[in-house]
């Protein structure tokens, strides 16, 4: 009997010791994960806190089922592991989208790869790499963002009102004027109310470009009013 009650309270601890660091990771990647899904949902953008949360959750889940998987029924323990890639180029492919020559989503794509890749460091136990990567990565999600907008180094989609008498005459004007700063035409939209024609466009173009162009709208005479309604980046 005293054999059997030490074989017990050995099985207890080990199963412990197990059951603890197998929560651990889990939660540490939640975390880590959860971090970056943040700084996503505070900017308004499509992978937020659930999904990149879920993302590193579960990159971390199938790396520890695949060691103690091979471990308790022989094979590679990288097995199940490596599928994960795959598996994360599949759904961030789902969130790159194409219009009119322009592609949007590529950040969000990226941020779910490298999310998972947190996942996977952290089921295998890498915690400092695992941090590291985090804090990389909210660097060049916050940081590198504020200066890529303060020295125009990317394209941002800005919007516009304008207003006038007639319709037809204005799209002629609108068009002659960015085919003179050789930038298109996004995501045109048309209304006209109590004789008021209304436009509301979209352009793609950098801080001096944006400039040269508020300029010539508001010197055209075929516009009543000229709005600037911001802008949205290219993700």
């Amino acid at each position: 009997m005293p054999a059997l009650q030490h074989s017990m309270d050995l099985l207890r601890h080990e199963m412990g010791v197990v059951l603890s660091s197998t929560l651990f990771r889990l939660l540490v990647a939640a975390i880590l994960g959860g971090t970056i899904g943040l700084e996503r949902e505070l900017r308004h953008k499509p992978a937020g806190l659930r999904t990149t949360m879920f993302i590193s959750f579960g990159a971390a889940m199938f790396t520890m089922l695949g060691d103690e998987l091979a471990s308790g029924f022989g094979g590679d323990h990288t097995r199940v592991a490596a599928q994960i890639i795959p598996g994360i180029g599949f759904i961030g492919a789902g969130s790159i989208l194409h219009s009119r020559g322009s592609v949007t989503g590529l950040t969000t794509a990226a941020t779910l790869f490298v999310a998972a890749a947190v996942g996977m460091a952290a089921g295998g136990g890498l915690y400092i790499t695992a941090v590291f990567a985090t804090a990389v990565i909210l660097t060049a999600l916050a940081a590198l963002g504020k200066l890529e907008r303060q020295f125009s180094l990317k394209s941002l989609r800005y919007s516009f009102e304008v207003t006038g008498q007639n319709t037809e005459a204005m799209l002629r004007e609108l068009n002659r004027i960015l085919d003179g700063e050789k930038l298109g035409l996004q995501d045109l939209r048309a209304a006209s109310t109590d004789g008021i024609a209304r436009l509301v466009f979209a352009v793609d173009c950098v801080r001096s470009e944006l400039d040269s162009l508020t300029l010539r709208l508001h010197e055209s005479t075929a516009f009543s009013h000229v709005t600037s309604l911001g802008y949205t980046e290219h993700e």
